[in-house]
C-alpha cells in the first residue's frame, strides 16, 4: 500500500508532528522522520481542504496524519483511554491513513487559539464544550466549517482531529506495510 507524502512547500502548509519531537502527551519521540502521509482520498479531501482555508484567508498547520499501528500501540500503551486514544485491537482512523490531527494558521504562521493545546486530554478539547469566549468558539467553528466543506467527520473529543467517513473500509497499516520508515 502506497501513501502519498504531504510536502509542506508544494502545499503551502505547515507540518509540526508532535510524535517525531519530545513535544507530546507521551514526553518522548515516536517517529524517527516527520514526514506525513495520507491514502489518497484523505489526500485529496486535503488539498479541498487547503484551497477553502487559504480563500478564507488562513493556512494549515498539521500535527498528525498516517500513524503506523505500532505507534499507537505505543500511545495506548501509554494513556489506555478510549475517549482519547484508540484501542489498537480496534485500530484508529491514523492507522489506516484517513485521519488527520490539525490546526488553522494565520497566513503569518500564527496559530489560531482554539482553547487548548493539541493532545489537551480534557473536556475543554470536545467540539461541544463551550465554556470559551465568542473568538475561540469562532475560531474552532471556522476549523469545523472548512473541514466539513472538505468531506472530513469530526472526533466529538478532540477539535484537532478529522477523519474520513466509513474509516474501517480501510486496512490497517503497519509502518512496513505503509513504506513510510516512520519508526
Amino acid at each position: 500500500m502506497k501513501l502519498i507524502e504531504i510536502l509542506p512547500d508544494q502545499q503551502n502548509i505547515l507540518i509540526s508532528l508532535a510524535y517525531a519531537s519530545n513535544n507530546n502527551f507521551i514526553g518522548k519521540k515516536i517517529y524517527k522522520r516527520e514526514k506525513s502521509f495520507l491514502r489518497e482520498e484523505a489526500f485529496l479531501a486535503l488539498n479541498k481542504t487547503i484551497n477553502i482555508a487559504s480563500k478564507m484567508g488562513f493556512k494549515i498547520k498539521i500535527f498528525d496524519t498516517f500513524r503506523p499501528v505500532e505507534a499507537q500501540k505505543i500511545m495506548w500503551n501509554f494513556n489506555p483511554n478510549p475517549k482519547y486514544i484508540a484501542d489498537p485491537k480496534f485500530g484508529s482512523p491514523h492507522s489506516r491513513g484517513v485521519a488527520i490531527d490539525l490546526t488553522l494558521c494565520t497566513k503569518d504562521n500564527i496559530e489560531l487559539d482554539m482553547g487548548t493545546p493539541f493532545d489537551s486530554f480534557s473536556e475543554k478539547s470536545h467540539h461541544d464544550c463551550l465554556d470559551f469566549d465568542y473568538e475561540i468558539l469562532k475560531n474552532r467553528s471556522l476549523l469545523l466549517g472548512i473541514m466539513a466543506l472538505s468531506g472530513w467527520d469530526f472526533y466529538k473529543n478532540e477539535w484537532w482531529h478529522y477523519q474520513l467517513s466509513e474509516t474501517k473500509k480501510y486496512p490497517l497499516l503497519s509502518d512496513k506495510a505503509a513504506g513510510t520508515n516512520l519508526l
